[in-house]
């Protein structure tokens, strides 16, 4: 895990402020991906959040859908946790894919 999130955003929040409200709230998440100019972070948490709530549409199956809204989840929790602490964490699967769409790689 990368320390990051220690500057501004360009929404006026600190970093590590903005990251923590986009893994928290799947809409803040997608609106900050695609308004942020500045940071890389809070344009990864964003995206990252944006998959992650795209994913959760398949809740609705029945058995595999809820066990993926579980995983969902805990995952939204561990982002949110890093993210306001100014830390990187990559979603299995995702986190990469993430990385490369907001700059970071």
């Amino acid at each position: 895990m990368d320390e990051m999130g220690k500057g501004k955003s360009s929404t006026g929040l600190d970093e590590n402020v903005a990251a923590g409200l986009a893994a928290l709230i799947w809409i803040v998440g997608v609106i900050f991906f695609f308004i942020e100019k500045d940071s890389k972070f809070v344009k990864f948490y964003g995206f990252q959040m944006l998959i992650l709530g795209l994913l959760g549409g398949l809740g609705i199956i029945p058995i595999v859908g809820w066990i993926l809204s579980i995983l969902i989840l805990i995952f939204v929790i561990i982002n949110t946790i890093n993210a306001f602490q100014g830390k990187i964490f990559k979603v299995p699967v995702i986190g990469n894919f993430a990385a490369k769409q907001a700059g970071l790689e």
